[in-house]
């Protein structure tokens, strides 16, 4: 199995690790550390450094309730980073919902685009469609940010969130774009309940259905929080281990995380284990 993006053909035979980079004064876990051009780079290379095998950058929080951000911040934020990053040698993915915000950041070279609006925006499809090569991850959202855990979504969601992705990936596949550029994520968090999420990890398998690589972003999320008790997002270090482990155990291909290093030492201790039991006799 392979993602196909700008530059990078991704090999997921085994889990990858994305590194986030929040280029936000307002993100859930770490709003402001990285939110200059400078910082950001340089969590950049402090990420490879620690084993990341991509890199997530992001310049508007989707957490619940946070703001919109004007499109011209949003490239302020950004732009250079990607711009910078691109030098890096590794795949670098944009988290964005705004087709000029893509259209600037494919320009600028970058491979990927992330969009937790799974292309919904007018525009946005015909963008990722027109770069020829670039991947995108397609992410199921109920709601938007603002009003996503106000109201979340009721009953099982294991379905209607199968339902959305193959729907989105779809419209994708009908204006000629490559099935290997396509990544599905369920979208922890965005709209679901404490028992939602955990229903779709241990359900995650189902979603290999579709034939496309599943991303799982469950770093740090306050679902983690809500079963451990630890209030502080940066507290849930372990737990979002333990998350990424079960995820790709339930055959995760990327795990998007802000705990790179963390996160690298757990796989390779599962990596272990597989290679210890295929060659078992």
């Amino acid at each position: 199995m392979h993602w196909q993006t700008s530059r990078f053909d991704i090999d997921l035979t085994k889990p990858r690790v994305m590194g986030i980079v929040n280029v936000t004064p307002d993100s859930f876990s770490d709003g402001g550390l990285y939110a200059t051009t400078s910082t950001a780079l340089q969590w950049c290379e402090r990420l490879l450094k620690e084993g990341a095998d991509m890199l997530d950058i992001g310049g508007e929080s989707t957490r619940p309730g946070a703001p919109a951000v004007s499109l011209a911040d949003e490239l302020d934020r950004v732009l250079p980073v990607v711009q910078s990053a691109v030098q890096l040698g590794v795949p670098i993915s944009v988290d964005t919902y705004k087709p000029e915000v893509m259209r600037a950041v494919l320009d600028a070279g970058a491979d990927a685009i992330n969009d937790v609006w799974a292309l919904r925006r007018p525009g946005a499809l015909q963008v990722v469609a027109e770069h020829a090569r670039c991947g995108v991850c397609l992410m199921h959202m109920h709601r938007d940010p603002q009003t996503m855990q106000v109201a979340p979504m009721a009953g099982d969601v294991v379905a209607p969130v199968l339902e959305f992705l193959r729907t989105r990936a779809d419209a994708l596949l009908g204006l000629g774009v490559d099935r290997q550029r396509i990544v599905v994520d369920p979208g922890v968090g965005f709209g679901k309940t404490v028992e939602q999420n955990f229903s779709l990890l241990a359900q995650q398998q189902n979603l290999l259905t579709m034939g496309f690589p599943v991303l799982a972003a469950w770093s740090r999320k306050s679902s983690l929080g809500a079963v451990t008790n630890r209030e502080r997002p940066a507290d849930r270090i372990a737990a979002s281990e333990a998350a990424a482990l079960m995820a790709v155990e339930r055959g995760a291909r990327i795990v998007r995380v802000h705990d790179v290093a963390q996160t690298v030492d757990a796989l390779k201790v599962w990596q272990a284990v597989q290679e210890a039991t295929t060659s078992s006799p």
